[in-house]
């Protein structure tokens, strides 16, 4: 599995690099996003990367910045910072030790039922609008994290995950894309027990213990995947248990796309740099399984993002159980 980690972070050209950052002096950095060059980018303990791609679970990568959260609240400085550098050059940096691409987001968002066969296979219906509830910041963890089980009924949800680069309220649709940093693969985990608590459900506790969001491995921008020959709203995921697939779908089949979904919270709340959406998941969740399925101490679980790269998660008991 090592060419996954490496193929998954993908690699920069430094001659289009130099256009973006004599484009972008010409214009003065005046228009968000002007580059229009793809990036990877990493977190390692409080700095921000750009990355690239060498051997094994290694990777070359640039610090573009010291305090990887204000790198988000100037998200168009950092652009350009990072489009003067190239990756290739830097240090080598060990993949394992990327820590959640948005370092202190402010906000956690989650969707919940936004893929229409996991709909289906909940018996739900459809919603008529976003199913919106809260995931707890302290709740986040790498890519390569433990993550540790607090009871026995604890699930999985591969989702595709956005970071926020600008402030957004009242965006429209079509404006959407243009607030979003980059997109990143995650995992809402769950505790059904508490996540079903009678008599109203208590998403955000079921969903924010310790580890319950790992997120990674590198934030990819939406030039980067254009760049791939990817669609944004049309990427293959897949949750992987060992060696059995329990999730393969795309990101097509949501009810809601990215755009729809930032439009809409951005109506409500004011997105801010930073800020972390968790987009929903496919189905093939456990508990919609007969018999129901839970993880398991010891279990691998792989989490797969077409051209956003692959997390790999360890399953382990939690030092406190929830009882």
């Amino acid at each position: 599995m090592i060419e996954t980690y490496v193929n998954a972070l993908g690699f920069f050209d430094s001659g289009l690099r130099g256009l973006g950052q004599a484009l972008g002096q010409a214009v003065g950095w005046a228009v968000p996003y002007a580059i229009n060059i793809g990036m990877k980018f990493a977190t390692i303990g409080s700095a921000l990367y750009l990355v690239s791609e060498t051997a094994e679970k290694l990777c070359t990568g640039v610090k573009v910045h010291d305090d990887a959260a204000a790198a988000f609240q100037q998200w168009d400085a950092t652009m350009a910072t990072a489009a003067g550098v190239d990756a290739a050059t830097g240090v080598v940096l060990d993949v394992t030790s990327f820590g959640p691409p948005s370092a202190r987001p402010r906000q956690v968002f989650g969707v919940g039922l936004n893929y229409r066969a996991h709909a289906d296979e909940t018996g739900s219906p459809y919603p008529a609008a976003p199913n919106v509830f809260t995931k707890w910041a302290s709740c986040l963890t790498g890519a390569f994290g433990d993550i540790e089980l607090p009871s026995d009924t604890v699930d999985w949800e591969c989702e595709l995950v956005v970071v926020m680069g600008r402030h957004a309220k009242f965006v429209s649709e079509a404006d959407a894309w243009g607030h979003i940093a980059g997109l990143c693969v995650g995992q809402d985990i769950s505790e059904r027990t508490v996540q079903r608590t009678a008599p109203a459900n208590q998403f955000s506790p079921g969903k924010s213990f310790a580890t319950f969001g790992p997120m990674g491995p590198v934030l990819v921008t939406i030039d980067e995947l254009h760049n791939q020959g990817l669609d944004p709203d049309d990427l293959e995921l897949s949750t992987t248990i060992n060696d059995e697939v329990v999730q393969h779908s795309r990101t097509s089949d949501m009810i809601f796309s990215v755009p729809q979904i930032v439009a809409y919270l951005s109506r409500i709340v004011t997105l801010l740099p930073g800020d972390v959406i968790f987009t929903g998941t496919p189905s093939g969740v456990g508990v919609a399984r007969s018999p129901q399925r839970w993880l398991q101490p010891g279990e691998e679980l792989i989490t797969e993002i077409e051209g956003l790269g692959q997390m790999r998660n360890r399953c382990v008991v939690a030092s406190h159980q929830f009882r």
